[in-house]
């Protein structure tokens, strides 16, 4: 047969399947056996070779009476094609691999009160069981991980909120009181416990508007509902500042339990006597986003 060369192979004409029914031939040597192995019967595979040859432009095999031979084109091409197959179906494993979350990249953000709250722990166990998943993580306020969600910028958040835009999703990971957070030389700071009605003279360190305004919202609701408006001193866009900044005396405040085992010396937590909101912590992620990661990174979190 008299093969013309094209100027370029029309690789529309080649499938995976030509390949495969190559390589069988390639090592069988014998369209039979071929055929056999590859569960079809001659004339398709013939055919299918025929077309082979045709996309590559160059005689692949040599038939005769004596049977089935590569040419030296076969067998440059047998190694090739070999390697292709084998490229295609490692994509194909890390394709599984990524959407069943066991290899890839994931971006979370998150609010400080998780660092006290198992964060730490839940990240060394997801790494031990994805130790080809990378994990950047990035400390940021509750409306901060809502934008950077929006602009893409995270996969998956921990925030104090579930008021989300339409296109954002969450589930909640778990709950904690409220403490009364006051300066270690506060008069108060030796009771047991206290009423957030106790602290209306005080000067109040509030987690910023700007942050959270769900939380800020809600401590200011908390108070109006013992009577009083809190006379508002200093805010942080971080708990962590909030606290920092009632352990340097300048106010009180009403912080996640959690940051009693923040270390900060100068401040101490009192439960509040008084039945109160409690403090909420959801994951949330992009609607649109695969799920992959983020399923087995909550996973983790479960099996912990």
């Amino acid at each position: 047969m008299t093969l013309s060369t094209p100027a370029a192979v029309d690789l529309k004409r080649v499938e995976l399947r030509h390949l495969r029914y190559f390589l069988a031939l390639a090592e069988e040597l014998h369209f039979g056996r071929a055929a056999q192995r590859l569960a079809m019967s001659q004339p398709p595979l013939s055919v299918a070779l025929q077309q082979l040859e045709s996309a590559v432009g160059a005689r692949l095999l040599d038939r005769d009476s004596k049977g089935v031979r590569l040419t030296p084109a076969g067998l440059a091409f047998q190694a090739s094609a070999q390697s292709l197959l084998g490229r295609f179906e490692e994509a194909c494993s890390q394709a599984r691999e990524v959407e069943a979350g066991e290899i890839g990249r994931l971006r979370l953000g998150f609010v400080g009160s998780t660092l006290f709250h198992g964060l730490p722990d839940w990240l060394t166990a997801f790494q031990a069981s994805h130790p080809r998943v990378e994990v950047v993580v990035v400390e940021l306020n509750s409306q901060d991980q809502i934008q950077a969600l929006l602009q893409e910028e995270l996969d998956l958040a921990l925030l104090h909120s579930d008021r989300l835009p339409p296109s954002l999703a969450s589930c909640p990971l778990y709950d904690e009181p409220f403490m009364a957070c006051l300066p270690a030389s506060h008069a108060a700071a030796q009771k047991r416990r206290l009423t957030l009605s106790s602290l209306s003279d005080q000067p109040f360190i509030l987690f910023s508007r700007r942050g959270s305004p769900d939380y800020h919202a809600r401590i200011l609701e908390m108070c109006r509902q013992q009577g009083f408006y809190p006379r508002l001193q200093h805010e942080g866009r971080h708990w962590l500042s909030v606290v920092s900044l009632v352990a340097r005396g300048l106010g009180v405040s009403i912080v996640p339990a959690a940051f009693r085992e923040a270390g900060i010396q100068g401040a101490v937590f009192k439960p509040l006597a008084e039945t109160m909101d409690r403090s909420h912590v959801f994951a949330a992620w992009r609607r649109d986003s695969a799920a992959g990661l983020r399923e087995a990174f909550l996973a983790a979190r479960r099996r912990d």
